[in-house]
């Protein structure tokens, strides 16, 4: 069962309950999730959650490690494997489609990067503002640039990493995949589909309890490790920003204000990847969902 959904949209709550009418377990398929030390502003599950249901896959990669989809694949295939062993149903739950594109459709075999190509790499994006990396790309790689939002420094960063190292475009080792872990057609899939104002106060409002929970002391901590800012745990949202505030460097309100505003806009970008990628899932409003049309 594969449950998929923007941010806030209630994923974990349908997850969970799944779980308790099907005697399931609950896999983590959200990139931000997967990472130690950022429990409360990545919306990890909760001690009442976990006493609810199995949980795994969730915090167990050091913020410091640039997990990728690749080895989210293994680990995943890996759980599936042992959940089904068990005589349980495993229930893949996250907002991250790549994560369930490399489940269902596979993943291309990049090679590896050398370490000093990264942190070149990684300089020049600390650098250079990402329109000026995005155009390094152009010349580099013009498939991968077309294919590239301009202010995607992460992306952009990463297509550049694999030209210089292997001499091929991203795009060409893409073309080659692997093959995939779980056959979808033989899955439920499910995306939930919010309306997008009702969505927009549930992101306010989980924002501020997540503050109010600790989640400045958390973003505190995180900082104090002084890893680098391109690291994928430290681009979560509200790292930065709440960081800063714990720093005396920002007034909270405009931190949060444009925390929940970022959270928003990534939303909206997960919802087109999943309208556009992830076509024959069944759209399903969040709001009143009848557990029994589902099992």
């Amino acid at each position: 069962m594969l449950i998929a959904g923007p941010t806030a949209s209630g994923k974990s709550a349908l997850a969970i309950a799944l779980a308790g009418a099907l005697g399931g377990t609950i896999i983590n398929t959200d990139s931000m999730q997967v990472y130690d030390r950022l429990s409360l502003i990545t919306a990890r599950p909760d001690a009442a959650d976990l006493a609810r249901a199995p949980h795994r896959l969730y915090g167990f990669v050091d913020p410091a490690d640039a997990f990728s989809a690749a080895r989210f694949a293994e680990a995943a295939g890996a759980e599936i494997a042992a959940v089904r062993a068990a005589g349980s149903v495993p229930i893949l739950v996250g907002g991250t489609g790549l994560y369930f594109e490399a489940l269902t459709r596979g993943l291309s075999e990049v090679p590896p990067i050398p370490d000093a190509v990264r942190s070149a790499v990684r300089a020049r994006a600390a650098e250079l503002p990402a329109p000026a990396l995005h155009a390094e790309l152009a010349t580099r790689d013009p498939e991968m640039a077309a294919r590239l939002n301009p202010a995607d420094t992460q992306r952009i960063a990463r297509a550049l990493e694999v030209i210089l190292a292997t001499g091929v475009s991203l795009a060409e080792h893409w073309r080659a995949t692997t093959p995939p872990i779980l056959d979808e057609t033989r899955c439920l899939r499910i995306v939930l589909a919010p309306d997008r104002e009702w969505l927009g106060a549930r992101i306010d409002r989980r924002f501020r309890m997540m503050v109010a929970a600790g989640a400045i002391a958390e973003a505190e901590a995180v900082a104090a490790l002084g890893l680098d800012p391109a690291l994928p745990a430290m681009r979560a949202i509200g790292v930065q920003a709440l960081a800063e505030v714990a720093a005396g460097r920002r007034d909270l309100e405009d931190a949060i204000t444009a925390s929940v505003a970022e959270t928003r806009r990534y939303a909206k970008r997960q919802d087109t990847w999943f309208r556009n990628r992830m076509t024959g899932w069944q759209r399903i409003d969040p709001r009143g969902i009848d557990i029994a049309t589902l099992i």
